[in-house]
């Protein structure tokens, strides 16, 4: 057992150590922790290594929901990854995988598709084979539609959750179509219309061409990597399909969805994009937070002071970032009587930023926070992988983790002032979900829509 003298002493020494806490993020945010993008064969690839025994490796495709040109297509494309190919059968597929103790995922966002495997390095050859032969030679059959794709959208769409619902429903005022289109179809949604294995086969042809697609690894040496992209050569550079690749324009407003059990609500603002440095943006979302990270703490961020005063409600601050757009929300979830509690009480914590009202303290927590949630997304997720995969498919290049950290420390309690007192002076996007008698109007909340 540790003695209680022995932590103590510990904890003395490493606060005594000169510039520990500067030295510790700059050894994090060393090169190693920045994607090195390169083309190779016509293939935007991104790769970085820590030289450890395990690879991730992704193909990230431009076929996120923003750009179906019809409802379903992403989530079917999503469900017929790693089926029966050309070369080989789903079975063959899932044996090879499990002997050489890999996994395989497929997943999407707004913006992206991405095709991932987790895997031991010295298989990087089998797993990068695999994922080119997934893009440019599956067999888009009509058993498996019937069978496997169809059923488990079905299964799906019936776990949607309130939450999903309201910041689908934040993202539609916000941005309409594109980025307004719903992540995941709701059973309502007359897919059948749209969907099938001819119009997924289609859908597939347009989003796996080189342009929309890019590689990224994580445990692979660019060198080492860059051989291995030659098995791409068989994905096609152009396709006769199209689309959906209209710009984003942000508009705002209010929608309100009466539904039994579970409520949720919304209050989204413009926020930042991949492109743009805001590093106010992300120390805001550090300040505003959520849920404690420390168990037995109540917490510091503002929303966990604001969910103290309404018992049941959970709430989080998110920034979602796009090649174009951001959505800055605050999400509250819980009974009806909670989340309208708690919902007034976030609103005035952002005001109250606004106001001057936030001390150094909390400040300095805020831009840790946020160094902290930077660096962990990237390591610990697939964050990191798919945002550099649509930084590269936007034209742009990889976060430099090293810079963004910088820009964090340099946030002030004046600049994270006008970033808030901007993101109320614009249009909300507010979304209501579930008791709609007790949750409030925008009107209530004192906000723009």
């Amino acid at each position: 057992m540790i003695s209680r003298s022995a932590l103590t002493r510990g904890s003395q020494l490493a606060l005594r150590r000169p510039n520990a806490a500067q030295r510790g993020f700059a050894a994090v945010a060393s090169p190693k922790a920045s994607y090195e993008p390169t083309d190779i064969a016509g293939v935007k690839v991104a790769s970085r290594d820590d030289n450890g025994p395990v690879t991730r490796l992704a193909v990230v495709a431009k076929a996120g929901t923003r750009y179906e040109p019809l409802p379903g297509l992403t989530v079917g494309l999503e469900e017929f990854a790693f089926k029966n190919t050309q070369k080989r059968s789903a079975l063959r597929i899932t044996r090879e995988a499990e002997l050489l103790g890999g996994q395989l995922t497929s997943y999407h966002t707004r913006e992206a598709l991405v095709l991932q495997a987790n895997f031991l390095r010295e298989d990087l050859p089998y797993f990068a084979e695999l994922l080119a032969e997934v893009i440019s030679q599956t067999r888009y059959t009509t058993f498996e539609f019937n069978e496997e794709v169809e059923q488990l959208i079905h299964l799906k769409q019936k776990k949607i959750s309130a939450a999903s619902i309201a910041l689908d429903a934040a993202h539609s005022v916000a941005f309409h179509t594109g980025l307004g289109a719903p992540l995941y179809p709701s059973a309502d949604t007359p897919v059948a219309s749209y969907l099938n294995e001819h119009s997924v086969a289609a859908f597939a042809e347009a989003a796996y061409i080189k342009p929309n697609i890019a590689v990224v690894a994580d445990g692979a040496s660019q060198a080492g990597l860059a051989k291995w992209i030659e098995l791409f050569k068989d994905v096609p550079t152009s396709s006769q399909g199209q689309l959906n690749t209209a710009s984003a324009k942000y508009y705002g407003g209010e929608q309100r969805v009466a539904k039994t059990g579970t409520n949720s609500y919304v209050v989204a603002f413009p926020g930042a994009s991949l492109k743009d440095s805001k590093p106010e943006t992300a120390v805001l979302v550090g300040l505003l937070g959520g849920a404690s990270s420390i168990k037995w703490s109540p917490g510091f961020t503002l929303l966990s002071k604001a969910t103290a005063a309404a018992p049941g409600a959970v709430a989080q601050a998110t920034n979602y970032a796009y090649s174009d757009a951001g959505l800055f929300t605050i999400q509250v979830t819980g009974s009806a009587g909670a989340v309208r509690k708690a919902t007034e009480e976030a609103v005035k914590s952002l005001k109250s930023v606004v106001e001057g009202n936030v001390a150094k303290e909390d400040l300095v927590k805020a831009i840790a926070k946020a160094k902290f949630d930077l660096l962990s997304g990237s390591e610990t997720s697939g964050t990191g992988l798919v945002h550099a995969g649509a930084n590269l498919i936007a034209g742009g290049s990889p976060l430099k983790v090293a810079e963004t950290v910088k820009a964090l420390e340099s946030v002030t309690a004046d600049s994270l002032k006008a970033a808030a007192k901007a993101l109320l002076e614009g249009k909300a996007s507010v979304a209501a979900v579930g008791d709609l008698h007790v949750l409030p109007f925008a009107e209530d909340l004192g906000l723009k829509v």
